[in-house]
Order: C-alpha cells, then structure tokens, then sequence
C-alpha cells in the first residue's frame, strides 16, 4: 500500500509539474529577447525541463499514459490562448488604464502558438518512442542515458518545428537561425541539467504499456 501510495503521488507531481511548465513556457515564448546579443524566445529557457518531465511521466504511468497526457497539454494550450484571446476583447475598466498593454502582451499571437503547440505535440511524442524504444530494446539500466537519447533527439524536432514554423517569412532568415542555433544550444545545456530528475520517481517503471 505504502508503494502504491509513493508512485501515486510522485504521477500527480510530474504530470502537474509538466502541465505547468507547458503553460508557462508557451506564455513566455510570446517574447523574443536578446541574450548575449542573439535572438531568443524566452519560453526557451524553462522548456527544455518538460522533455525530461515527460520521461519522468512515462517511467511512473507508462507510454500510453504519457502519450494521452501530451495530447490533452496540447489541448489545454489551445484552450489557454482562446481565453487570453476573449480576455484581451473585454473592455477594460477605465480605472485600471492597463487594458492596451494587457492586449499587447498577452493577447494570442496565433502563428507562434499553433507553431508552439504543434513543436510540443509532435516532438514530445518523438520523445515518447525514442524514450519507450530505449528501456524496451536497449537497456533499463543507466536513466540517464535513456533521458539524454531521446532528449537529444526530440529536441531538434521541436527547435525546427518552431523556429520556421512561427518566424519563417516573418523575422530575416538570419534571425530565424539565431533562434534556432541559440535555442537549441539553451534547450540542450538544460536537458543536461535536468538530467538528474529522471532520478526522483520510485524505481519501478512503467515502460512497456
């Protein structure tokens, strides 16, 4: 009962703790910074974190639970931007004299979040059959290894997908590179950061379902 409970408890952690890291890097992404004079989404740099959350998922709950939580992420993204669309249309309370600046940064900019929702679902689902294809034909020994395998092929996915798919004919090509280049060399520092979390869900895994 004692295990039960365990494993219970470390599925709620990761699966909300993925949830939010979905949400909050999608937010962040609506602003393109500069960091040591490159071009950056700012979602970049806590992203990273849900690819090794997700395999902390699918070690706890197994691949076809992670798989359905990816797709429903996906759907709390889209449901996310709609409201922060309709809040932004509400008239503003004059006493409040935020209602323009309010629009201007949170109101939906629908080519980066169909791109942003698009780069997550798919590269994360690449990172379920990698990850599940690693600890079924490879090894189950080595957690480390099966996050950093899967993560280093995931990552690229998701860093095209977005990089071209929400700035291609709209930013200079040589923006949309730098984005590209400075995002992947961010998410990939921070998959090795997180590399240790694979770590903090209990032992027993559900890998094979």
């Amino acid at each position: 009962m004692a295990d039960d409970a365990s494993v219970s408890k470390a599925a709620i952690v990761v699966i909300a703790s993925y949830i939010a890291v979905q949400m909050l890097s999608d937010i962040s992404s609506l602003k393109i910074g500069l960091v040591a004079g490159l071009a950056v989404d700012m979602g970049t740099f806590i992203y990273p974190v849900t690819f090794t959350l997700r395999d902390l998922v699918h070690k706890t709950v197994g691949k076809k639970n992670a798989q359905l939580l990816i797709i429903l992420a996906g759907i709390i993204n889209i449901f996310m931007a709609l409201y922060l669309k309709w809040v932004s249309t509400v008239p503003g309370d004059p006493n409040w004299g935020l209602n323009e600046q309010f629009r201007a940064i949170l109101a939906p900019v629908w080519r980066i979040v169909i791109a942003s929702i698009i780069a997550e679902v798919a590269s994360e689902l690449v990172d379920t059959e990698v990850y599940h294809w690693f600890v079924t034909k490879i090894t189950t020994r080595h957690q480390w290894a099966r996050v950093l395998v899967s993560n280093s092929v995931s990552i690229p996915v998701d860093n095209l997908i977005f990089a071209f798919g929400a700035f291609g004919g709209v930013l200079p090509w040589s923006s949309i590179w730098q984005i590209f280049v400075f995002n992947f060399m961010v998410k990939y520092a921070m998959t090795l950061v997180s590399l240790p979390l694979i770590y903090l869900a209990p032992a027993k895994q559900c890998v094979r379902t």
